[in-house]
């Protein structure tokens, strides 16, 4: 079966997109994605059997909403010339396009009225998210837009998935039909995410945040606890790695608390080589903000990955880390509370018994919550959205049914609670 993919990310540090690529190509489909690319990087790369063609470069500067637009739109226009162009010549069997934006799904347009079936995966609500990283009211008219943006980015699919059970009963209530939407969560992936020797340089308390640097992930909260109690940890360090528009301003405040050289600025990371950064950690922290509409419900998928590399995790206690984990996987914090969170550092800095009892309720849940435990979920859709049938995927397919079916009655009225 031949796939493309289109993602406005690099594919390379997107686990997300990388597993569904992979799971593919290991059973022998043939997998493009167009996606963006980094200075000096090749244009054209195959990784781990799969196509990678990086048809624009971008760099974390857009602070406005005018040059966050103007890249998703030449994003869209470049990846619609290609993808158009290739599927004349390649005939896609399947094409599977990647939020942000909601829209990008037209990229995909000519496969479509071709009769090509087409998969629109959303990561994150993206009216929610643009409303809190650019301050939009939910009654102002770009919001609006935005969804009505994702109810026809919808409609024009095949088939939608969304990736955490609350934005399932989201879209269900606004934007899509229960037989045409799944609910994939971000899983880790044992290959690359499991136990590594422990590597903590020069025997430091190694505390580690790896992910976007937005002012709803609560990283200024993080720094502020950190600073609190750093004189009474002399041997922690806190080690950022990740690209955002609040870096700046992340960065000043590390200044003012004189915390330079305790708090280190790392740049990104490809996900092979991030997961044995993240196995180092002594302790992983999730500050996400609960006032954040978006970020108390966008499912972080570094708590799993930390889970399933033995970390323990200090998490801030949002809708949506409340939905899936309890306080035997997690050390829970009152969001924003950079004083709660600060005791919560100190007490596991002393309580090395703490650390070991989470690492091990936390494993015992990553064992049944990883893609090779739940990536049938994605293959049975794939078969079943091209019409094909593949030896040995019965028994699976059935399974993958009922199971879907069962989760959108369960999930849907778990979630009408917390709509």
């Amino acid at each position: 079966m031949k796939v493309c993919m289109v993602v406005y990310s690099f594919y390379e540090a997107d686990t997300r997109v990388m597993q569904y690529a992979n799971a593919l190509a290991r059973r022998g489909d043939a997998v493009d994605v167009l996606a963006l690319g980094k200075s000096g990087q090749q244009k054209h790369e195959r990784i781990e059997g799969v196509n990678v063609y990086r048809v624009q470069t971008r760099a974390f500067t857009e602070r406005t909403q005018l040059s966050y637009a103007w890249k998703l739109i030449k994003f869209w226009a470049v990846s619609t010339a290609v993808l158009t162009w290739k599927h004349l010549f390649k005939r896609y069997e399947l094409v599977h396009v990647h939020n942000l934006p909601d829209c990008l799904v037209f990229s995909a347009i000519v496969p479509r009225l071709l009769g090509t079936p087409v998969i629109l995966d959303i990561h994150d609500l993206l009216p929610e998210m643009y409303a809190d990283k650019f301050s939009v009211s939910r009654d102002s008219f770009v919001f609006k837009i935005l969804l009505w943006a994702e109810k026809l980015s919808i409609a024009f699919s095949s088939h939608t998935i969304i990736s955490n059970d609350i934005w399932y009963g989201r879209l269900l209530s606004r934007s899509a039909l229960p037989g045409r939407l799944t609910a994939i969560r971000n899983y880790p992936d044992p290959r690359i995410f499991h136990s590594y020797p422990q590597e903590t340089p020069n025997h430091k308390f190694l505390i580690i945040y790896p992910g976007s640097l937005n002012w709803y992930q609560g990283v200024d909260v993080m720094i502020k606890a950190f600073g609190r109690v750093a004189d009474q940890m002399p041997d922690a360090e806190l080690h950022i790695y990740g690209e955002g528009a609040a870096k700046p301003a992340l960065v000043k405040l590390t200044d003012a608390l004189g915390l330079d050289g305790r708090v280190q600025f790392r740049t990104l990371v490809p996900a092979a080589e991030i997961a044995r950064i993240m196995a180092s950690a002594t302790l992983a922290i999730e500050p996400k903000q609960a006032r954040s509409r978006f970020a108390n419900e966008a499912a972080s998928m570094k708590i799993l990955e930390f889970m399933a590399v033995n970390v323990p995790l200090i998490v801030s206690r949002t809708i949506i880390h409340s939905y899936y984990f309890d306080d035997s996987m997690v050390k829970f914090f009152t969001a924003e509370d950079d004083g709660e969170l600060a005791a919560c550092i100190q007490l596991l800095y002393r309580d090395e018994d703490l650390r070991n009892k989470l690492v091990a309720n936390a494993r015992k849940y990553v064992h049944t919550h990883n893609w090779d435990a739940k990536k049938y979920l994605y293959l049975e859709l794939v078969d079943r959205m091209v019409g094909m049938s593949r030896p040995g995927i019965a028994g699976v397919r059935a399974e993958s049914n009922d199971g879907l079916r069962s989760c959108a009655v369960s999930e849907a009225s778990r979630t009408s609670k917390v709509d």
